[in-house]
């Protein structure tokens, strides 16, 4: 799948690593910044630039490989020369053709609003889209967005337009409606609306049942997608380490159950474990890439590790 890529260089030096470990942004410093473009641009430049090689070749119409013509094709990108040889008319395509398509499916459900560390999980997956977003938009690569809760609430048609990261922005700024969280409704939405072969990458807690998310990512693959499943989860979540016992509420049903933490951490961990092997388990048997992030872990070290895992 090599049209399908980030022109991103992954191979460090000991010293490059260091210094970029150096570089890292804690994300309670960067959830201060009001601004979500100002966030994105804060992870984007401060770490990663001089990393990749120049996106830009001129006009974006580098010639990378011939197609076949079809109707509807602009006649001057036919290569005459090699249509008098073969008898066939076949079309060039240019860098910009080949360029990146990712779709962002962004999970805004209110599980994603629960927090430990004074900003919430939808505050971190909104900066993660944003960063995307914007370091895509560097690289004049097309990127789009699907919000969803319990169902798909607005899209952003993937494009590369000058207006794009702005509309993606804005959209971002929606406060969240639904309560519950279905992965199954985005990820159909994207079966049947997306065409073009990209990268889709699904942001969600998936603090839900896993039913048809084997069969539907599954789907997304078979029609030639590289998917990315990046699940958020705040570090109270991992180790349920409060000290008193407390009324603990489903912000998803509403359902409350008093709880002594110490007594039940136990069961919840290996309960949990369990879910986060079950979604792993599905995601290797369909070649999606998987990454944990918790919300105090740096962005710049989840992209790194997404970079290098595509690149490996």
């Amino acid at each position: 799948m090599s049209s399908i890529r980030m022109k991103q260089n992954t191979s460090h030096t000991p010293q490059q690593s260091k210094r970029l470990a150096s570089q890292r942004i804690d994300p309670a410093c960067l959830m201060r910044i009001k601004s979500l473009e100002l966030r994105a641009k804060s992870v984007v430049e401060g770490t990663w630039k001089g990393l990749h090689r120049s996106p830009y070749h001129g006009f974006s119409v580098e010639f990378t490989e011939y197609r076949e013509y079809t109707p509807g094709d602009d006649p001057r990108h036919i290569d005459w020369k090699l249509a008098a040889r073969s008898n066939q008319h076949f079309i060039k395509r240019f860098e910009e053709e080949t360029n990146l398509c990712c779709h962002m499916l962004l999970d805004l459900s209110t599980s994603m609003q629960f927090h430990s560390l004074g900003y919430s999980k939808s505050d971190y997956a909104k900066t993660l889209v944003a960063t995307f977003a914007y370091f895509l938009s560097t690289q004049r690569d097309a990127s789009g967005l699907i919000i969803f809760d319990e169902q798909v609430e607005s899209v952003v048609p993937a494009r590369f337009t000058r207006g794009q990261l702005r509309r993606i922005l804005i959209e971002l700024e929606r406060p969240p409606q639904g309560s519950h969280t279905n992965v199954v409704s985005p990820l159909k939405h994207a079966v049947e609306t997306i065409k073009k072969r990209g990268l889709v990458v699904l942001i969600s807690d998936l603090m839900s049942p896993l039913d048809e998310l084997n069969t539907h990512l599954g789907y997304l693959r078979a029609k030639g997608h590289e998917v990315a499943l990046f699940q958020i989860l705040d570090p109270a979540e991992i180790h349920l380490n409060f000290n008193e016992t407390a009324i603990f509420e489903d912000l998803e049903t509403g359902d409350r159950i008093a709880l002594n933490p110490k007594a039940a951490q136990a069961s919840y961990r290996q309960q949990l474990n369990q879910h986060l092997e079950e979604i792993q388990s599905i995601c290797r048997k369909q070649g999606v890439h998987y990454h944990k992030l918790t919300t105090d872990t740096p962005l710049e070290a989840g992209l790194s590790d997404f970079l290098a895992d595509r690149a490996a």
